[in-house]
């Protein structure tokens, strides 16, 4: 059985046919998806999708980096305010991303800072976006959290020494579609990091894996992904599958279906 650790299904994309997908996903050994808010606007049709599909679907709460503006200390009052009325898998998706816009690059840190003391408060683990952020968020975790909160680094795609020091602090390495590309450099970086350290996700409907890429993504495309860190380990498809979903269940506590 696969877990997909991150997955956007309450997204426009799948507005036509979600229950195809998440059908496609059960055919497809996926038994779990989890997935991550973005914004205000995104907590109620994520919430939908989750309570029409209970146990398959699990929500977490955050503001996403690139959601983070001049107002994002009201935004996070509000979804801090749901904490307690709902049953969340984890804390975001937050972190910090530099690629599209760094005009508010200091908002994103207290923004992260803060969903890093939601983690704290609650013993959620947290899910971080580190999109050309990667050594600032190492960082920020090293000098005042790596003790305290545990998690995930979503669609890693760092080197071998960031990896080394992301898995040092108790961290996961969420591992998608990238590794499927042939110049992401991903293979040669996950060739050398344990097993124990991986957990597996796709970021529907984003990051395709290959043979799909260029299409939309769906929680079913995970095989593909697991057949490739399979390829790269050396090992059988089965015990990737084992492992990476025991991991999935340890970090984000998990009960067997």
């Amino acid at each position: 059985m696969l877990i997909d650790t991150h997955a956007h299904l309450y997204l426009p994309h799948f507005n036509d046919d979600i229950d195809r997908v998440i059908g496609n996903a059960k055919m497809n050994n996926v038994g779990r998806v989890l997935m991550p808010n973005i914004d205000i606007r995104s907590v109620d049709p994520m919430l939908r999708v989750c309570s029409r599909h209970p146990g398959f679907c699990l929500p977490m709460l955050g503001l996403h980096p690139t959601s983070v503006k001049d107002n994002y200390a009201g935004m996070l009052k509000t979804l801090e305010d749901l904490l307690d009325k709902e049953n969340f898998a984890a804390i975001g998706e937050t972190g910090m991303d530099a690629h599209w816009d760094t005009s508010f690059m200091e908002q994103q840190k207290r923004s992260f800072i803060t969903h890093l003391e939601w983690a704290e408060e609650t013993g959620l683990p947290v899910v971080i976006h580190s999109r050309k952020t990667m050594d600032t968020i190492i960082g920020i975790l090293k000098n005042a959290y790596s003790k305290k909160v545990t998690g995930v680094f979503h669609a890693f795609s760092g080197s071998e020494e960031q990896a080394r020091e992301i898995t040092g602090m108790g961290f996961m390495l969420g591992i998608g579609g990238v590794v499927t590309y042939p110049r992401s450099g991903l293979e040669e970086v996950l060739s050398k990091i344990e097993l124990e350290h991986i957990i597996l996700e796709t970021d529907a409907p984003y990051l395709t894996p290959v043979p799909f890429r260029g299409k939309r993504n769906e929680s079913a495309h995970l095989v593909y992904i697991v057949e490739k860190i399979a390829e790269i380990k050396g090992l059988t498809i089965e015990q990737v599958a084992e492992v990476t979903t025991g991991n999935a269940r340890r970090l984000f506590k998990l009960k067997r279906e």
